[in-house]
């Protein structure tokens, strides 16, 4: 009795799985094991049973959803493989195809044949078939006495070995090993990848990225976050890369659409892979987060930024080669803002200190353990001090140059280009730096690469400068500018015409020479310096965290206990409902049209607010017909407590059978620090109706035919 209260004091503070029901992002492949989050499930509304949510061996839920691009969600909606997914996931695709003469950023794009729907090289999209359990195989192979480097070594080696027998034995699967449980279990998903992936339908910027900036992460929200894709597939539905002769891909399983729309309280779940969480990351981890990684997307990205939308609201052509980068940019660099200041505010590293030593409580309570975890914290804090300072440079070195000027992003790709690869790799390396010209502003990178070297020297001690400042203070007499200068007019990566006798492979031509590769050498030299002198403690830190996670898993081996996040297919339920985001606010659960007039007025003269006529008078008219609501308005968004991260972007919203209600696409201000703690009062997970979707597709593109490809449930046409 004397360690109950601390154990429940620990079990609240680490929010683990159990403790709150909407809680959660949970394995398919685990789904059978856990009884508890079944019976949750079924007690929140589900009205299909699990097995029909995922089954590796016959049709299922599952697989109509789709890894898109590796970067976001979709999900599969018609026999003819059309895919839905949010307009950020497709903003880059939409960009490549735009221009001054054809802005389909600013007026939407329709494809009213399959002849006119528009390739995309650099898409896929990825089928999940199967998970397994890998972690028996993978740690036997692990020595006894084996080093945390030692012990990498191994298990990375034998992921890779498990991961390549799948494409040994078909070459149009792949497998791929993933760590779970911060590195104690080890599964294998085994994809089908489609490469021929086609742009079908795009709303306006005006609908798809409806207060930009300004709305980001925010609710209430009215963003018709959502575009469309098809699937190609050869004559025999087998992946092939891009061909005319390729026809639509026929899937396994097609999702359902319900117009019924939802109430305050109806079942909703999500599945779509979500990128990364740091659920159960001990409370040093959470501060380098915040004070390296965060605050140098902050403070760089911030500088960048402002230098990009400078010029991308004097010029027309800047705006259409940047909108893609700017909108991934400050997507994360505004997610970086929220989470340092919700986990100040929701008190986020004093719950986790105050859990660690309920920890330690309870190890001093059970012998066995304690012996087992004697230095556990100790050897945490003292790995996290002494890599605390190069941590911190090396996250400003990554933002500022390896994220930084395109020039040395470029320099990079030349200097580690394998023309020994084979042709196909080779010629879509080539393309894609072709890509990167055509969407380079040669001035206003000169200008960013001045602006990061004077932000990087800013923020780090002198020894963490690469050897190229010493060049700038001895030669150039400490003037950026003049350096800048200098290396881009004789540097010959600034272009892919200059860049050409590389690309022959010309023996006459000595890359090594350019000034350009010259600096990247100094990046590189100096970045293995760095983490070369923080390795020992990087091991000690890895360690350290998978034996925490270890010992918080014993503590409830009787629970459900879901892993954090990590680019794998992921479930999360719950109900639709709004929250109080602060005293006296009540949010709905839905927005609706009337929103957007509101905020059209409000922000009047703001472009992140500015919406076509077209657009305005067709939604002003009111005729929504079959996608209206219950009152005959048209709703937007909706919110509900679904546990979901970035990556879960595009990710399908099901009702309680397992028809689409939306597509999630933003999370919310308050719960920022979400990534690291659950908070079940504020989290929310933004969507798009689908009815709103339907309706911009039908009324607004004119796009009849793709809704006669959809399953709509009840419908009797």
């Amino acid at each position: 009795m004397s360690y109950r209260f601390p154990l429940l004091l620990l079990a609240a503070l680490f929010t683990l799985s159990t403790v709150q029901a909407d809680e959660g992002m949970w394995m398919p492949g685990r789904l059978k094991q856990n009884k508890q989050t079944d019976r949750m499930m079924r007690d929140q509304g589900l009205r299909m049973p699990v097995k029909k949510i995922y089954d590796p061996n016959h049709p299922s839920l599952s697989d109509a959803v789709v890894s898109f691009g590796g970067f976001c969600s979709g999900v599969v909606v018609s026999d003819d493989g059309l895919v839905f997914t949010n307009h950020h996931c497709g903003f880059s695709s939409i960009q490549q195809h735009s221009s001054v003469a054809h802005d389909y950023l600013t007026d939407g794009f329709v494809a009213h044949t399959l002849a006119e729907e528009l390739p995309n090289p650099e898409l896929f999209v990825r089928f999940l078939l199967r998970q397994e359990d890998v972690t028996q195989r993978v740690l036997q192979a692990v020595p006894d006495t084996a080093t945390e480097a030692q012990r990498t070594a191994v298990v990375d080696s034998m992921m890779s070995v498990i991961g390549q027998e799948v494409s040994d034995r078909d070459s149009t699967l792949t497998g791929v090993v993933d760590t779970y449980y911060a590195g104690n279990e080890f599964w294998l998903s085994v994809y089908r990848d489609y490469t021929d992936v086609r742009l079908v339908f795009a709303p306006p910027s005006s609908v798809g990225k409806f207060g930009w900036d300004t709305d980001n992460w925010m609710w209430p929200r009215h963003t018709g976050d959502f575009s469309v894709f098809r699937i190609y597939a050869d004559k025999r539905n087998q992946p092939a890369d891009y061909s005319p002769d390729n026809v639509p891909y026929h899937p396994r399983y097609v999702a359902p659409i319900s117009l019924d729309g939802y109430q305050e309280g109806t079942f909703c779940m999500t599945l779509g892979y979500p990128g990364s969480t740091e659920r159960y990351l001990s409370s040093w981890g959470i501060r380098e987060m915040m004070e390296s990684q965060n605050q140098a997307m902050i403070d760089v990205r911030g500088v960048k930024q402002a230098l990009w939308q400078r010029e991308m609201r004097k010029r027309p052509d800047i705006q259409i080669k940047y909108a893609a980068k700017y909108d991934e940019s400050s997507n994360y660099w505004k997610n970086s803002i929220g989470t340092n200041k919700a986990i100040a505010k929701l008190k986020v590293l004093e719950k986790k200190e105050a859990a660690e030593q309920s920890l330690g409580t309870w190890l001093q309570a059970h012998p066995q353990e304690r012996e087992q975890n004697l230095h556990l914290f100790s050897d945490l804090q003292l790995g996290y001090g002494n890599r605390q300072q190069t941590t911190h440079a090396l996250s400003y070195f990554g933002e500022s140059f390896l994220n930084g000027p395109e020039l040395v992003q470029l320099a990079l790709q030349a200097l580690n280009f394998d023309f020994g690869a084979d042709q196909q790799q080779v010629e879509a390396r080539i393309k894609a730096m072709k890509e990167q010209y055509d969407n380079l502003d040669l001035a206003l990178d000169k200008e960013v690469f001045v602006a990061m070297l004077k932000e990087y020297r800013s923020k780090v001690e002198e020894s963490y400068l690469p050897a190229f400042y010493q060049q700038i203070d001895t030669l150039y007499n400490g003037n950026i500018q003049a350096y800048a200068d200098t290396l881009y007019t004789n540097s010959r990566i600034t272009s892919m015409e200059r860049l050409q006798p590389f690309l022959r492979q010309d023996t006459t031509f000595h890359i090594i020479d350019d000034p350009a590769i010259a600096l990247s050498l100094d990046l590189i030299m100096k970045y293995y310096e760095m983490t070369q002198s923080i390795s020992a403690a990087s091991a000690q830190v890895k360690e350290g965290e998978r034996l925490l996670n270890a010992t918080m898993r014993r503590m409830y081996a009787s629970r459900d206990f879901y892993p954090d996040a990590n680019s794998t297919m992921r479930l999360s339920f719950g109900t639709v409902r709004g929250y109080t985001p602060a005293d006296g606010e009540q949010y709905s659960y839905f927005t609706t049209v009337k929103g957007i007039f509101e905020k059209v007025r409000q922000h009047a003269g703001d472009r992140d607010f500015a919406v076509q006529p077209a657009v305005l008078s067709l939604l002003k008219a009111g005729n929504f017909g079959r996608y209206a609501n219950r009152q005959g308005g048209m709703n937007v968004c909706f919110i509900s407590n679904n546990d979901i991260t970035g990556g879960n972007s595009g990710s399908a919203m099901f009702n309680a059978r397992g028809e689409l209600l939306g597509l999630a696409f933003d999370g919310n201000w308050e719960a920022m620090s979400s990534d690291i703690l659950y908070e079940p009062n504020l989290q929310r997970c933004i969507g798009v109706d689908i009815r709103y979707i339907l309706f911009m597709i039908e009324k607004y593109g004119k796009a009849n035919q793709l809704i006669e490809e959809l399953k709509i449930a009840g419908d009797q046409r």
